[in-house]
């Protein structure tokens, strides 16, 4: 299909409660990401090492281009309810563990 994208993005502090209450549109939009030409081939939220709490989220995207996973991410609910403080998206190769490389 394209490349492979890796997504890192920071909760900003003390967004718990809207992490949780958005969280259900935010899993249906990754598993469902018409209109969008981005398949997510892997994901979870990152953990604080305190706590455990969700402070974050890591994804693994297979895209055509950049601009492809940016207008993904801007339909993303974690993004249009204002739960990031940082994101940062970066050309990616899936070496080690990837299925259509065994052999």
């Amino acid at each position: 299909m394209g490349q492979y994208f890796a997504i890192f993005a920071t909760d900003k502090p003390g967004l718990q409660a809207l992490r949780s209450e958005v969280r259900p549109a935010h899993r249906e939009h990754l598993r469902n990401p018409y209109p969008h030409r981005v398949v997510v081939r892997l994901g979870g939220p990152t953990l604080d090492s305190g706590n455990g709490h969700m402070n974050g989220t890591l994804l693994v995207v297979e895209a055509m281009s950049l601009g492809d996973v940016q207008a993904f991410l801007s339909d993303d609910p974690y993004m249009q309810a204002g739960l990031f403080d940082q994101v940062e998206i970066r050309p990616w190769h899936w070496g080690l563990g990837n299925p259509e490389l065994r052999g």
